[in-house]
């Protein structure tokens, strides 16, 4: 008799599903995102990966971690840009969700109701702890939710939040190590009263 893992089952059967792997940076979202749409790659399944035409950190087209892993991707402006590229894939992978306009829950809603697995990763909250752009939403109708943790630069423990270290108070301000630092929620708190914004 042959015991299968249920993650054996889900990858042999095609279910339609969303994933969503979140955390502040530096925590390892891109990497794990990589790391399941490899792996899909490396069973035959059809993939496709899609990221936020704005994020040129790395790569104009790549989606790349902080840990330089790659993989090739699609650079799109909007959210329903992924339907029209999507037909007849298993496997549909999303990076940097937060930047995606709202439409992005439906769409993924739409890809899961025909059979695609679709892996998402974003941050969940932005650097003042709010929620993230379309990422609530994402996490609520999600089948999986992997909350993924950086580790404080400042004491070593799970790190809460993406600190900007910057002055600047637009939202959106694409960085690295230079702009913010993971910090846990009591670092993150002592940071706050000593330097008030």
């Amino acid at each position: 008799m042959v015991i299968f893992s249920e993650d054996q089952i889900l990858e042999t059967r095609r279910r339609g599903r969303i994933e969503v792997i979140c955390g502040s940076m530096f925590s390892g979202k891109t990497e794990e995102l990589i790391r399941r749409l490899k792996r899909a790659q490396f069973a035959k399944q059809r993939v496709e990966i899609y990221k936020p035409a704005i994020d040129t950190r790395y790569s104009e087209e790549d989606v790349v971690s902080h840990d330089s892993n790659s993989i090739a991707s699609t650079p799109i402006e909007s959210s329903a840009s992924i339907l029209l590229f999507s037909s007849d894939i298993d496997v549909v992978g999303i990076d940097e969700a937060q930047f995606f306009d709202k439409g992005i829950v439906d769409v993924c809603n739409k890809l899961a109701d025909i059979g695609t697995r679709v892996i998402i990763a974003g941050l969940d909250m932005d650097y003042k702890g709010i929620p993230f752009g379309p990422m609530p939403d994402l996490c609520a109708i999600a089948d999986e939710v992997s909350k993924v943790h950086a580790i404080c630069v400042r004491c070593g423990q799970l790190a809460y939040i993406s600190h900007r270290i910057i002055k600047n108070d637009k939202r959106v301000l694409l960085g690295e190590k230079e702009e913010y630092e993971p910090l846990c929620r009591k670092c993150y708190t002592r940071v706050l009263k000593e330097y008030p914004e």
